[in-house]
């Protein structure tokens, strides 16, 4: 296989395409599970971009900032996402998607997500709980390939 680098960095996506490929195939199958389960698609980017910040991957929450936005999001909401708690501007089935979420990218916490799947009960079916977590799983997966790859972010405007 070819090597791809940048600043001492393996593209894991170009060095193992068929490896990055079946992740995608992944996100294919994810992105239908979440849509099948009546999951709308701000709701997914919300978990994508949530999940995201997190982990500090840049490159996902440049890709998911503008779907965000294309599937009808707003910037006010965008904003204050990292600090969703603390406003009223999410919904209850968005918050308890934002909790699974994070404790799907931090498991460690055992409270945090027994508090997580009961908030989740109250406002999300079996199916809608399996869908978020998958979302959540996966771009946990993508941003992980990001970051140990420095995909960069470029500026457009240049």
């Amino acid at each position: 296989m070819a090597q791809v680098r940048t600043g001492g960095r393996v593209y894991l996506d170009k060095q193992s395409p068929t490896a990055y490929q079946a992740l995608v195939r992944t996100a294919d199958a994810v992105r239908t599970t979440a849509a099948e389960a009546g999951l709308d698609r701000v709701l997914v980017e919300l978990v994508n971009l949530r999940v995201s910040q997190i982990n500090g991957c840049a490159s996902c929450l440049d890709v998911h900032t503008r779907a965000a936005l294309r599937a009808g999001e707003t910037t006010r909401r965008l904003g204050v996402l990292a600090a969703w708690r603390d406003t009223e501007l999410f919904t209850a089935r968005e918050r308890a998607a934002l909790a699974l979420a994070e404790t799907t990218t931090d498991p460690a916490d055992a409270l945090a997500q027994e508090r997580a799947y009961g908030q989740a009960r109250e406002v999300l079916n079996d199916d809608e709980i399996s869908a978020v977590l998958w979302v959540a799983i996966t771009i946990n997966a993508f941003n992980r390939v990001s970051i140990l790859s420095r995909h960069p972010v470029r500026d457009v405007r240049a």
